[in-house]
């Protein structure tokens, strides 16, 4: 059995986890996603209510352009289920089902609304009959010192958006909790701090016009290629449905 050291651990693939990744990993924290490879979101026939695709985009798509840009950030990606989390000298110790581990000293729960491998930590959890969620305060934070709850587990709204939002809004909570000196996630033209005689904050980035029509034109042909071909595959059917058939 191995164990393998990260900054930060992100339970659970789907958009609040991405998210949140999304925002640890460009603050420099190094960050894993476990996940089994399935979001909710791939049963959802046709995503029409995400801001800034105004005829709805395909779900697996969006999470394919999700996936790809945390990879970008840095985010590694860990195919597996989490089925245990211990604290062990004030970091987490995840153990998949494989009996693999991993462990890290800030942890996000974003999977599914089930908090079962997460018993050992004693949590707050909040019982909704066929669903149990996990406790959290308006910033995403348990009881248990760097340990967050995103998206569905922290009773968030179905909504993609919603869970997307609220994954950020935790993502960005664990950095400043963190010691990693950070302002704002943010690229900026270039002179809008240092024209103003500001140094450029922790998290900030200045560009100049071409590195910004650089960035433009690989952006453009990045999400042509994404776009030129339908998505391949079907939506996941609900398990019940499943069954039945």
């Amino acid at each position: 059995m191995s164990s393998e050291r990260e900054d930060v651990i992100v339970i659970g693939g789907g958009v609040a986890g991405l998210s949140a990744a999304i925002f640890t990993a460009r603050a420099g924290l190094s960050t894993r996603i476990v996940s089994i490879g399935e979001s909710i979101l791939e049963r959802n026939a046709h995503l029409e209510n995400y801001p800034g695709f105004p005829a709805g985009i395909n779900p697996r798509l969006l999470l394919e352009l999700m996936q790809a840009q945390a990879r970008r950030a840095g985010v590694w990606f860990i195919d597996g289920e989490a089925t245990d989390v211990e604290r062990d000298d004030g970091r987490f110790v995840v153990t998949l089902a494989d009996e693999e581990t991993y462990d890290a000293q800030y942890l996000v729960a974003a999977s599914w609304s089930d908090p079962s491998y997460l018993a050992a930590l004693d949590i707050e959890t909040v019982d909704r009959g066929s669903k149990e969620f996990v406790g959290v305060d308006d910033c995403g934070r348990t009881d248990v010192d760097g340990l967050y709850a995103a998206g569905r587990l922290a009773e968030q709204h179905h909504q993609a958006i919603v869970a997307a939002g609220h994954g950020a809004q935790v993502g960005l909570t664990l950095v400043e909790d963190s010691d990693v000196e950070f302002y704002h996630d943010w690229t900026a033209p270039e002179g809008y701090f240092t024209d103003r005689g500001r140094e450029i904050p922790p998290g900030c980035e200045e560009i100049d016009e071409d590195e910004r029509q650089q960035r433009e034109q690989e952006s453009l042909e990045i999400m042509r290629r994404y776009f030129e071909q339908p998505m391949p595959g079907e939506p996941t059917m609900h398990p019940s449905v499943a069954d039945d058939e």
